[in-house]
């Protein structure tokens, strides 16, 4: 009898076993709130758009001219292995060997697996290191903006500003807890690397049973779970800054701010008042000014502030507000408000920021270091904010402003995408398609026929973390898991160390590449480190075969504390802040000289960058969504079964609808001028009057492969987006909100296609003529000698 074996995912640990044809799934029996996410898993095993052999784009592969315009419309031919192979080195070998490094982009931008080895973005970053190294993407589509904010304002992103106040203190402490953009709690389901235990729907019903009181602010109602007994303040989307500054107005006019804490704690704070009561521009941020912007009534805004004063208050801001138009506002007004309460490190209280928006964030931290693969350097210094992708393909040359640089784009001839679905994540994918079709060779792994595989020149067929051994751990989760093989893999797919370790046998590269290791020998080596740090603080250390047969190891954790913010809190000059004054900079010298009129010196108040209200009159939310990560599986059961009619839901406020006379479960078209969409349309007062929402993640599908601008049937809504950056500062993205019109779709409604099985052309048909297997290797050795030796920027090697 076939037993269960230990795994792990993003959205949870669990137990799988493959019999009879099926794959079955069993979550993890100390997680108190499985995800369903773990649903969508056992399609993996069958489903008809894995990819289960190499493919070549054919007008790529036959070289005919301006092929490239083909791509995302052109048929592909299956081909093996060895020639698959043998393309991708002598591709790398051209563009490396032409035009060096900064001709090659190495993408790779997704969560892609779980597992600390099988990590295709470490895999595919350590592979063009050895070659000489690529251009890079910075930051995230998550934080883009708050990642290079926090810096200037708090000190490393990442540390104090997430790593300060846990559930169990709201559990124990907070009174009140005021969330701009909510704590969606199916964003807590997922972490990368893991989540086995998912607490925050508990912590916040222990909180609220205990008196506490939360506060949504957003336009969508269920973006708390009801478990909190949350108090809705539906705001105008994209408005929270204006709230915020009404708060902070009525804390001064009552005299209720903190003058002490923001003394001793903070630098700047005179200018910002200056700007607050209106002495700098004329105009005081009173709660009547905010209610005029934001739709929240000023006499609610009074009463919420004076609450906040009274109560040991903590303010949270979302990822949500940060991916929008001046996403670095919210974030730096969210630290000014909750500075001026004077509650930063006190037990419950103070400022978080994304709380709720990762299932480890809140969580205790480990105490001992996690597995890790080195990617080696990187000796290319050209780099994007990773949202600019399409402006790096389309305007090659470019100067752009970014964090106080000007920097130019690259011109790139070959992108290297492993582990990620770019027709997901970016904004305007019409604009994202012209910008697909400008590189010369696009070089995917993919697990599935994704429409990033559909765009690109060569597809290598990848494993699943269910066909590999791995191990599974993220900081913040207790629990390290033996992620132990489920199934075999899916036709000829290959892990991405085995898929680089060929073509680097092709290159010279590996040796070098690989360390002489098999995948299991790797799983071992990392985890050693690990091992040593458990012996060395006196915790239980079993040897790496020991822990397999086990399945799972605990963890130590941190103290809960206070972390950085109590410990700065209780000691401003030993513990003082890694930012220019060592403080919390509520204005930043720093920031203000970089001259940027979207992003000054102090948080401030700006209107957003939108279409015309009038012709589109409804603003669109584009949240995660609940039945998948981002566009993870969404073959899978619990992501199709969100489906109606094949396409994904469209929620719209009754009164939305009956002006444009739309039914529940109604195909409908959502459009602006840079597309549209199908969707189904939900009617639902759990959303704002005058806003729509439309989760990312449906597979993108062209109603016309070749129009310039194509209608998606599926109901992607970064066919509606605008593909601009926050602001000079962070050039993040802004794809939370958008402005659209809806109406009942006319006529025959055409089939959703993507989820099917491919097609594929003859591939009896002649190809680009390839070396002998023995002539790549050999030349493309010489030449990376060559260009080692002689390097743009010589790649550090003295680690191999």
């Amino acid at each position: 009898m076939t037993s269960f074996k230990s795994h792990s995912s993003h959205w949870g640990a669990f137990s799988g076993r493959y019999r009879d044809g099926k794959l079955e799934i069993r979550p993890h029996p100390h997680d108190p709130n499985p995800s369903p996410l773990l649903g969508n898993l056992p399609a993996i095993a069958d489903s008809p758009v894995r990819i289960r052999h190499p493919a070549i784009r054919r007008g790529w592969l036959e070289g005919r001219p301006g092929h490239a315009k083909n791509r995302g419309a052109d048929e592909f031919v299956e081909v093996s292995w060895e020639e698959a192979s043998d393309l991708v080195a002598r591709e790398l070998q051209r563009v490396y060997g032409t035009f060096g490094p900064t001709a090659v982009f190495g993408g790779s931008y997704g969560w892609a697996s779980a597992g600390r080895f099988h990590h295709a973005q470490s895999q595919v970053h350590r592979f063009l290191n050895l070659l000489g190294g690529y251009v890079r993407s910075v930051n995230t589509y998550s934080s883009g903006a708050a990642m290079v904010i926090i810096p200037h304002v708090l000190g490393p992103y990442d540390h104090f500003e997430r790593k300060s106040v846990t559930w169990d203190a709201i559990e124990r402490s907070s009174e009140l807890v005021v969330a701009f953009g909510g704590m969606a709690i199916k964003n807590a389901d997922v972490h990368g690397g893991g989540n086995s235990q998912h607490i925050v729907r508990d912590r916040l019903k222990g909180a609220s049973e205990r008196g506490a009181l939360f506060i949504l602010v957003g336009p969508l109602r269920d973006d708390f779970p009801p478990e909190a007994n949350a108090e809705w303040l539906p705001i105008e989307p994209g408005t929270d800054v204006a709230l915020m500054l009404g708060l902070a107005h009525t804390l001064v006019m009552d005299g209720r701010h903190d003058r002490a804490f923001l003394d001793r704690y903070t630098v700047g704070y005179e200018r910002f008042e200056d700007y607050l009561l209106g002495r700098t521009d004329g105009i005081a941020k009173s709660s009547e000014w905010a209610a005029g912007i934001c739709g929240i009534d000023a006499g609610t805004i009074r009463q919420l502030a004076r609450t906040m004063a009274n109560s040991r208050t903590l303010v949270t801001v979302s990822h949500s507000l940060q991916r929008a138009d001046h996403g670095e506002q919210p974030v730096w007004m969210g630290i000014v408000l909750a500075a001026m309460l004077g509650q930063i490190g006190l037990d419950g209280g103070g400022y978080s920021y994304s709380l709720g928006a990762l299932g480890n964030t809140g969580k205790r931290q480990l105490s001992v270091r996690l597995p890790t693969l080195g990617q080696f350097r990187n000796p290319v210094p050209d780099f994007i904010p990773v949202a600019r992708i399409a402006d790096l393909l389309l305007h090659p040359g470019e100067a752009f402003n970014y964090n106080g640089q000007t920097l130019h784009y690259p011109d790139i001839r070959l992108v290297y995408w492993a582990g990620g679905n770019p027709f997901h994540h970016h904004q305007d994918i019409n604009r994202l398609r012209e910008a697909f079709k400008r590189p010369e060779t696009i070089i995917v792994h993919e697990t599935a026929w994704t429409s990033s595989a559909r765009h690109a020149d060569i597809v290598l067929p990848a494993t699943t973390t269910l066909e590999r051994d791995d191990i599974g751990a993220a900081q913040g989760d207790p629990l390290m898991v033996a992620m132990k093989k489920l199934i075999e893999p899916v036709g000829e797919a290959r892990d991405d160390y085995e898929i680089f370790a060929h073509i680097a046998r092709r290159l010279g590269t590996f040796e070098a590449f690989t360390e002489n290791r098999t995948s299991r020998e790797w799983l071992s080596h990392l985890y050693e480190p690990t091992r040593e740090a458990l012996a060395a603080g006196g915790h239980e250390a079993p040897d790496f075969e020991d822990f397999w047969v086990r399945g799972e190891l605990l963890l130590p954790l941190e103290p809960d504390d206070g972390g950085p913010a109590r410990a700065f809190r209780d000691n401003p000059v030993a513990e003082a802040l890694p930012t220019p004054s060592g403080k919390i900079e509520i204005f930043s010298e720093t920031v203000d000289r970089f001259g940027y009129d979207d992003c000054r010196g102090h948080p401030r108040w700006y209107a957003q960058r939108s279409a015309d209200a009038s012709q589109y009159p409804l603003h669109l939310v584009c949240n995660q969504p609940y039945q998948r990560l981002h566009s993870q599986l969404d073959y899978g059961a619990f992501s199709r079964s969100a489906k109606i009619k094949d396409r994904e839901p469209v929620r719209i406020h009754p009164a939305d609808a009956a002006a444009r006379g739309i039914s529940n479960g109604d195909i409908v078209r959502l459009f602006n001028a840079r597309g549209s969409c199908l969707a189904a349309a939900i009617i639902s007062d759990d959303v704002r009057k005058g806003v729509m929402q439309l989760a990312t993640g449906a597979w993108f599908e062209p109603h016309d492969k070749n129009a310039d601008k194509a209608m998606c049937l599926h109901g992607n809504p970064n066919i509606l987006t605008r593909d601009i950056g926050t602001s000079q500062l962070a050039q993040a993205c802004t794809g939370q909100l958008t402005r659209a019109e809806i109406e009942r779709f006319a006529g025959d409604v055409p089939a959703v296609r993507i989820l099917e099985e491919m097609t594929f052309a003859d591939s009896a048909m002649p190809g680009r003529k390839l070396p002998a297997d023995n002539d790549v290797g050999d030349d493309c050795t010489r030449k990376l000698q060559r260009r080692q030796n002689h390097p743009p920027g010589k790649a550090d090697l003295t680690t191999l």
